[in-house]
């Protein structure tokens, strides 16, 4: 029996920024479940189950927060389900969310994630060995640094790649309303200009922490079909995927993990594409720091290896380019960690509905979702289109 079609046929993500004191976590998770319900046109009667998906407990100090949210969210009574894969888990979350329907258990199935990153401290919670040991790797800039470095001097990139890669999603996040930052003033001289933090990754080409929340509504083919036929672009999942690796193993390759790769090709196994670089109109990619644009590209087979940061310099990757990354300004503009992975999600399945306003890509029809999570060892996408799979 083959398996039953999935679309996304609702989104709603709240308003993102340093603090929303206005609102506790139950309420963050609630503002982005009701626009998704509103966006789904329907409410929480219509919903067969949820799955909630956040970063580690220890970001926030509230142990297993899905038990209390579901009286928060109105769940009461219905099957919840929690993820967990680091910062990649809002993409995991969503494609947890997806196979529920796949495999005939729901017909409507409601995916939240979250973050609120100011009652938490990331940096040590991010940091190895644990806190008030020498901080060597303190938090995730101290872990990735070296990688970057090793794919500068691996793939001969000059200097201003990562630079560039800033200022094209903080340009671009100047289009998207929920980003939270909004830097009118950036130039590429004051990202050079900008504090060096971990060699060589500098202040204006890292993510900011924010608090925030994504959600997504999946429905069953008739559900999508229902929608499409009131005037409503579902976004159909052609290929979703998941892999992970040993964080510390021996012959693990930093630069081009082997996880991301397989589970790049296993999208687009599913989804039909043999051309990635061809067959997808834009992507929304899991870029942290800038220099992760690059890395992921060759990473997700859209350059060969030691090529990804020329289609940067081409301009390949900006608005008006061959193949958009991170029409919404991306994680470099918005980072609530936990609901990062589905912001991508949802931004790839925005574009595929036609619904992106001012960043989005005219004529998309199929777009990619990427997250990553951990130490890079938790790797989670989709491809979704405009067109039933």
């Amino acid at each position: 029996m083959g398996k039953e079609r999935v679309a996304v046929v609702g989104i709603g993500q709240t308003k993102h920024q340093a603090t929303r004191g206005d609102v506790s976590v139950a309420g963050l998770v609630r503002e982005a479940a009701s626009r998704a319900l509103a966006d789904a046109q329907m409410t929480w009667t219509d919903i067969d189950a949820v799955v909630v998906g956040k970063a580690p407990d220890f970001f926030e100090g509230v142990m297993m927060p899905e038990l209390l949210l579901a009286d928060a969210l109105g769940a009461s009574g219905k099957p919840l389900f929690r993820v967990h894969t680091a910062g990649s888990v809002g993409g995991s979350t969503a494609i947890v969310a997806s196979q529920l329907i796949q495999a005939g258990v729901h017909q409507k199935v409601l995916a939240v994630a979250f973050e609120k990153q100011s009652e938490s401290e990331a940096m040590w919670a991010l940091s190895l060995p644990i806190p008030f040991t020498p901080p060597l790797h303190a938090g995730a800039g101290g872990y990735f640094a070296p990688h970057i470095r090793s794919y500068i001097r691996r793939a001969g990139a000059p200097d201003h790649i990562g630079m560039l890669v800033a200022l094209k999603d903080r340009q671009n996040g100047l289009k998207n309303p929920y980003a939270h930052l909004h830097e009118h003033d950036i130039t590429f001289d004051s990202i050079k200009d900008s504090m060096m933090l971990w060699d060589p990754v500098r202040y204006a080409e890292t993510c900011p922490s924010s608090d925030g929340a994504c959600a997504v509504v999946l429905g069953s083919e008739s559900v999508a079909d229902a929608a499409a036929s009131d005037g409503r672009q579902p976004a159909w999942v052609q290929g979703a995927a998941m892999r992970s690796e040993p964080t510390l193993s021996a012959e693990r390759d930093t630069v081009l993990p082997l996880g991301g790769a397989l589970c790049a090709a296993d999208v687009y196994k599913q989804a039909g594409i043999t051309d990635p670089r061809r067959d997808i109109d834009c992507a929304e990619i899991y870029v942290p720091f800038s220099w992760f644009e690059p890395m992921w590209l060759e990473n997700l087979g859209f350059a060969e290896p030691g090529e990804g940061w020329k289609m940067v310099e081409d301009g390949v990757t900006a608005m008006d380019g061959d193949l958009p990354v991170n029409m919404s300004g991306g994680v470099l503009c918005t980072n609530p960690i936990g609901a990062s992975g589905m912001l991508r999600f949802g931004e790839a399945a925005m574009q595929v509905r036609g619904q992106a306003g001012d960043h989005q890509v005219d004529g998309a029809r199929r777009a990619m979702g990427h997250a990553y999570g951990g130490g890079s060892q938790f790797f989670a996408m989709w491809v979704v289109g405009s067109e039933k799979p």
